[in-house]
């Protein structure tokens, strides 16, 4: 079974940055969306930026110019470069990666933003 192995949250002070990466265990096949999306206490899970197989990205208007996402295909690894963190990006971040056959999603990561 492949798993989505998530790293790089934390706890920063507003107007930080962090780095987030998502790597799958084992070889996904196929994979035509990578992805991160992001749920807050008593909020749905939202979508904050994901990048196609052919590199083209789509971002949260909360957090485009702020947020980049990238990936490594060779890898199957997906990166979020996150600056100037507000403390409304205070979240448990996932990431997901949806292939021809499959949907996967990592355990996620918490960010923590602080003032």
């Amino acid at each position: 079974q492949v798993q989505l192995v998530e790293s790089g949250g934390g706890a920063v002070q507003a107007g930080g940055s962090l780095r987030l990466s998502c790597a799958a265990s084992g070889r996904i096949f196929s994979i035509n969306t990578m992805g991160w999306y992001r749920q807050a206490p008593g909020k749905q899970r939202e979508l904050v930026a994901a990048i196609t197989s052919g590199g083209y990205t789509n971002y949260a208007d909360s957090v485009k110019g702020r947020f980049t996402i990238s990936r490594d295909s060779t890898k199957s690894t997906v990166y979020l470069q996150m600056n100037s963190l507000k403390l409304e990006d205070t979240a448990v971040y996932y990431c997901n990666f949806r292939s021809s056959f499959n949907v996967y999603w990592g355990q996620g990561t918490q960010v923590t933003v602080s003032s």
